[in-house]
């Protein structure tokens, strides 16, 4: 196994990325719209109308994804807006995965648009020339799907990932052990995988701009700043990520969970705010227990509308996948992070540092002896809530501080 002019290696891992995946499916459809700008978006008359994708053109002229559709046609007044069709992008998403099993069976989707491919044990049987091969797969989903992928060629997940985001569209780029230096350390460090806007805002305190910063950082005072996900991290700037590929359908747990909502208009009174981070921490909280997960750190992020965040977040008394003490959690963090009716347009909660319920032992002192009983009734009830919507809907039943709220009779009482 070999990389064109880069030398023997010992796994050879692609990151396939289809290009502006829902814009360049809806133009299948609308080939006239190829060379103008155009952009696929949420609904235009509600607060969550935001550019889901856009193509060159309109990339050209400024439109980022994420942002709204305002801000998209102040940049581009031109900008040709189409509906998203969801279904028709997984239908899509099957075909291009399609297409990537005839040539390894190790196939692991990042997403609808992206998936990793491990192509150690079969690149032998296309040539043994991984860039050749890379530049086969794109050519074929090009000729039969009339869409464009970017791959990335690596020796790990994590550069192959980098590669793909290297150059785009409709490009290979190889990553070995003899050039990451040169190619991914100079890249910022918000490029690298799993480095998010609370722990590049940490790092730059400490004047890591680059991947090549954190590469030379010491690890432990890494692990100081950012706790374990530290150390990870530096192993991922070293090129020392032995992460497998997983193929579809093996389960890997999940790093974190978590959920925002934009709210359809903005939240100032205490009772709304609390009603919120109520209905996030039970979509959290359900998910930790289908992975079968607790939380010991919740993460809380709030965006006022200026689009402005604040993040801040908190280890838990004791690891946890319940509503209640995720909800009691949030509102704490709320309460030494934002000014009472101060507008808040939306919320997100994320649980880290998960851990499998059977290690979630909690160590407890004398005065903490009830504790356990009580997480027990609530988890109890919780799961039992998890049951009755499985069979019923999601709506059959909710938590208490989600029903309907009476007229309001004055102070609503919600503790901050």
């Amino acid at each position: 196994m070999s990389l064109k002019g880069g030398g023997p290696m010992e796994r050879v891992i692609y990151h396939c990325d289809c290009n502006s995946f829902y814009c360049s499916v809806e133009l299948l459809s609308h080939p006239e719209l190829r060379d103008v700008p155009a952009a696929v978006c949420g609904d235009p008359t509600s607060r969550h109308g935001i550019i889901l994708a856009k193509n060159e053109p309109a990339k050209k002229c400024g439109v980022r994804t994420a942002e709204t559709i305002w801000q998209a046609r102040k940049k581009c007044p031109e900008l040709v807006l189409l509906p998203a069709h969801r279904r028709l992008y997984a239908e899509y998403s099957k075909k291009v995965n399609a297409i990537y099993d005839r040539f390894t069976d190790l196939i692991e989707p990042f997403g609808i648009d992206e998936s990793w491919l491990d192509v150690t044990g079969s690149l032998h049987l296309f040539g043994g020339d991984a860039r050749a091969l890379a530049d086969r797969i794109r050519n074929t989903v090009r000729e039969e799907l009339g869409l464009t992928i970017s791959v990335g060629v690596s020796f790990n997940k994590v550069f192959a990932k980098l590669g793909s985001d290297y150059k785009k569209p409709d490009a290979t780029t190889v990553i070995t052990e003899e050039n990451y230096r040169r190619v991914v350390w100079p890249l910022p460090v918000t490029d690298l995988l799993y480095v998010g806007r609370a722990a590049a805002g940490v790092l730059a305190r400490y004047g890591v701009a680059t991947i090549g910063d954190l590469a030379s950082f010491d690890r432990f005072a890494l692990i100081e700043l950012l706790g374990k996900q530290g150390g990870q991290l530096w192993s991922y700037a070293n090129g020392l990520d032995g992460s497998p590929v997983a193929p579809a359908g093996t389960y890997t747990p999940p790093k974190s969970v978590g959920n925002g909502e934009t709210f359809p208009r903005n939240l100032t009174r205490r009772d709304e705010v609390a009603r919120g981070v109520a209905m996030l921490a039970d979509q959290v909280a359900v998910r930790l227990r289908r992975h079968g997960m607790m939380a010991a750190t919740l993460q809380v992020t709030i965006r006022d509308p200026a689009f402005k965040d604040i993040c801040r977040q908190r280890p838990l008394d004791a690891p946890t996948n319940t509503a209640r003490e995720l909800t009691r959690a949030a509102m704490d963090i709320l309460a030494r992070s934002w000014k009472s009716g101060a507008p808040i347009r939306a919320i997100t909660l994320t649980a880290h540092n998960l851990i499998p319920e059977g290690e979630a032992a909690e160590q407890l002192n004398l005065f903490q002896s009830a504790a356990p009983q009580r997480r027990a009734r609530v988890e109890t009830l919780e799961r039992t809530m998890d049951a009755i919507r499985a069979k019923y809907g999601r709506e059959a039943v909710t938590v208490a501080a989600l029903a309907p709220p009476p007229e309001p009779e004055g102070e609503d009482g919600v503790p901050f």
